[in-house]
């Protein structure tokens, strides 16, 4: 093994573990001097104060600031504990106000079809939830959840919120199919309330973007009707049962032929937030 030779200009440098190793001999050698001799009670105990008082205190400091340190984190864990607790109290209190809230919005809509059932209560109805329907934004051909062996037939009257939404066109057992007046495909027989003056309601998904559907062919010679007049199913209707409010007339304008008007009618039934209905337990009868 080759000596160590330090060279010209270098600095004399000691290893740290050797270091160490000298450090940890003289402190155990001390530590024997100590409690085998009085060498440190004579004169020299003056000069160890100097060295061994101040490292005690040292030691004491560094010990208080680690248990300090030790009780701070046992009372951060403490905290975080309580944190997670907190947090799962919200998440069940916020679950619980959401359903809160949807019970509050579900009895609403039944009080409106309980308002609905008194309005008519000449007819009998039987309630249903919508299931499903033909994508988009508006309701305008949806299935329900009872069907036949609920007693209901192709052709009856389906209602909601204010009035009128539409009829049955297929049912099977436990489901049944809807068209509503909103379809371009529909057309109901109306009549304004006020005056008694025909006219024909038509579905327009297009207008339904602007909440309105439209009608035509009203005769109106007399300048009677006006808007804001209610518009029901007319008696002449071959679907539907007279006397079930359709909407609200919103603007009206005489037709390119001077003798009928045609305009925009604001639906009594809100389309675009349907959840339950209604559907009338007869048919219109056919005159035979």
């Amino acid at each position: 093994m080759s000596p160590i030779v330090k060279r010209k200009g270098e600095k004399f440098t000691l290893p740290s573990k050797y270091l160490l190793l000298i450090i940890t001999i003289l402190c155990v050698g001390m530590m024997v001097l100590t409690f085998t001799t009085d060498v440190f009670s004579g004169p020299l105990s003056f000069a160890a104060g100097y060295v061994v008082v101040p490292f005690q205190e040292g030691i004491t400091a560094v010990g208080t600031w680690m248990s300090e340190k030790s009780d701070e984190l046992g009372q951060i864990r403490v905290l975080l504990e309580e944190n997670k607790e907190l947090k799962r109290q919200v998440d069940e209190l916020t679950v619980e106000n959401t359903m809160l809230q949807q019970d509050k919005y579900e009895l609403n809509h039944l009080r409106e079809l309980y308002q609905l059932d008194d309005e008519y209560s000449e007819y009998q109805k039987v309630g249903a939830r919508i299931i499903g329907w033909d994508g988009g934004n508006w309701f305008h051909s949806f299935t329900i959840n009872k069907g036949s062996d609920d007693g209901l037939e192709v052709d009856m009257n389906v209602m909601a919120g204010g009035g009128l939404v539409g009829r049955i066109v297929s049912v099977g057992s436990n489901w049944a199919k809807v068209t509503a007046i909103i379809d371009d495909n529909s057309n109901v027989s109306g009549m304004v309330l006020s005056t008694s003056d025909n006219l024909i309601v038509s579905g327009d998904l297009e207008l339904m973007s602007q909440g309105m559907i439209r009608f035509g062919q009203l005769v109106d010679s007399d300048n009677e009707v006006a808007e804001g007049d209610k518009i029901v199913t007319s008696n002449i209707s071959d679907k539907y049962l007279p006397g079930i409010l359709i909407g609200y007339i919103s603007t009206m304008e005489m037709d390119s032929n001077n003798l009928t008007k045609s305009g925009r009618v604001i639906p009594a039934v809100d389309f675009a937030h349907l959840e339950e209905v209604l559907v009338i337990l007869e048919k219109k009868q056919s005159p035979e």
